[in-house]
């Protein structure tokens, strides 16, 4: 089980920045952005004040789902570099003291995988269990879409989510046909030490850990998560062995299953019954100046959430990442400042989506591309300048692997790093406020004390307390019994002897 004396030390204080690779930045010229390219700014990640940086799934693939459909767990894709490249990235990025993670997609793979070749053979061989097959043709796997009709083999390949995924084998928790195995079957625990293998690859290539996709979906028939449990603390086993300083980060969405499999961090994202939508991407968003949204069922399942970690590891908030719209899609730039400071100022590490930082807009009406389908438009290229491509690329427009935001006001990067008014001024002095005050760092406790507008909570670590205040709505509010010293305040904040008064649209942090 894992606790905060085994969680790696740079992940207690860790802020997240995360790049989809091929829209980050492209140093060759071929429309696709590249590690070479992440290398050149990892300068920029480091100067926003963020520590540490996912990368989305950057291995050899076919690309019909943005790299999620793995064709070589071991060779990066050529789009992006080489091996080298990646390792290389490491060492740069430890160089400045930043940490790398890695997205791994441990539940599918591609199609074209050789796992996946050999597997439809209907010769009997190494990898014929490496994957949920059926017996019959005829016969679909309940409950999941399937592969068939492809192959010499009789029978029905399961698929996690796109019908060229199909997915990998860890067993099922409590099997009820002949074809389902046990966990402890030959073929599912071949795949657990494959997926153990590819971890101590990259793990001894300089990796410092990863994000897991669909993290508690690989066992079958497990509504309790039991089975996956299992499965997750056998790993964190061989990593507390062989790799003790690598950090798990899990896409879940359930705390207390995910931190007792071991893992460090899980996320509340937009699926599940978390209520993040509540805040940021819904008719009436929380952190809308209208002041018609509700952040009350997102912090009673926070709070549920928070009590079932129990002190074994972080939950994470993300401003939001490459399956979400953008935030600015739901909020103008002032409003984006009180969101960033409600983000910044949470326990558990932040995890910031690339361009978030300076307000990048959802872009509407782009056609799908590698899957993407109503995602695409959170994944254009990251825009850099006012040159060419928004500095994102040097090739011709119609060569980028998705269309620049066509918007003439477009922000970018190099303005806003210019500009201490701008949203990435605002995101870089609130993130030095954090790592200033071990009250707002990841460690630090919470406290609610008012869920409506504004929304109140104190965070505590060690002798320090500090309260923060998070008003979208356009209406000025006094908060009673709230008095100290102003830490930061974004808009209006006065402080007085025995309360707060906070403008419309602002957020301020006390010092009690």
């Amino acid at each position: 089980m894992t606790n905060t004396k085994e969680r790696p030390e740079w992940l207690d204080n860790a802020v997240f920045y995360e790049i989809y690779p091929q829209s980050f930045n492209d140093t060759n010229a071929d429309g696709i952005g590249d590690l070479n390219g992440i290398i050149e700014k990892l300068d920029y990640i480091k100067e926003l004040g963020c520590t540490a940086i996912w990368i989305n799934p950057c291995f050899k693939s076919p690309f019909g789902d943005a790299g999620y459909d793995v064709e070589d767990y071991y060779t990066i894709a050529p789009r992006y570099g080489t091996n080298e490249d990646m390792v290389r990235l490491f060492s740069e990025a430890h160089r400045r003291g930043m940490h790398v993670i890695l997205d791994l997609v441990p539940g599918h793979t591609a199609v074209t995988h050789e796992w996946f070749r050999e597997s439809m053979k209907a010769e009997r061989n190494e990898y014929t269990d490496r994957y949920v097959w059926t017996n019959s043709i005829w016969e679909e796997p309940q409950g999941m879409g399937c592969i068939r009709g492809i192959s010499d083999r009789d029978g029905s390949c399961a698929v996690n989510f796109f019908s060229h995924q199909p997915a990998l084998n860890y067993g099922f928790y409590k099997p009820d046909r002949d074809w389902q195995q046990p966990m402890d079957a030959p073929g599912p625990m071949a795949t657990r030490e494959a997926l153990k293998d590819i971890m101590r690859f990259w793990l001894s290539a300089g990796c410092d850990g990863f994000r897991v996709d669909m993290a508690g979906s690989l066992v079958k028939h497990d509504e309790d998560g039991k089975g996956t449990i299992a499965l997750w603390q056998d790993i964190r086993e061989f990593l507390d062995r062989e790799f003790p300083h690598a950090a798990m980060v899990s896409e879940w969405g359930e705390p207390d299953k995910s931190l007792i499999g071991g893992f460090h961090m899980d996320f509340l994202l937009h699926f599940g019954p978390s209520h993040y939508n509540n805040l940021f991407r819904c008719a009436e968003p929380y952190f809308s100046k209208r002041g018609n949204g509700s952040a009350k069922e997102f912090i009673e399942a926070y709070k549920a959430n928070y009590a079932k970690t129990n002190g074994r590891g972080l939950i994470c908030i993300p401003s939001g990442n490459h399956d979400m719209d953008r935030l600015a899609r739901s909020l103008d730039p002032e409003e984006l400042r009180v969101a960033f400071a409600f983000l910044l100022s949470m326990p558990g590490a932040p995890f910031i989506y690339y361009g978030d930082e300076i307000g990048m807009r959802y872009v509407e009406g782009l056609t799908s591309v590698e899957g993407g389908f109503g995602r695409t438009g959170s994944r254009s290229p990251m825009q850099w300048d006012s040159g060419l491509n928004a500095g994102f690329s040097s090739a011709r427009p119609d060569m980028l692997y998705i269309p620049q935001d066509p918007s003439p006001d477009r922000p970018d990067a190099a303005s806003q790093s210019a500009d201490e008014n701008s949203l990435r001024s605002e995101v870089k002095r609130i993130i030095a406020v954090r790592m200033a005050n071990p009250a707002l760092q990841s460690n630090g406790k919470i406290e609610f004390i008012s869920d409506g507008y504004p929304l109140v909570y104190k965070r505590t670590a060690g002798a320090q307390s500090i309260a923060v205040i998070i008003n979208p709505s356009a209406q000025e509010a006094v908060v009673p019994d709230i008095a100290g010293r102003l830490v930061y305040s974004i808009g209006s904040a006065e402080v007085k002897e025995n309360s707060t008064v906070i403008g419309g649209c602002s957020a301020a942090f006390v010092e009690l």
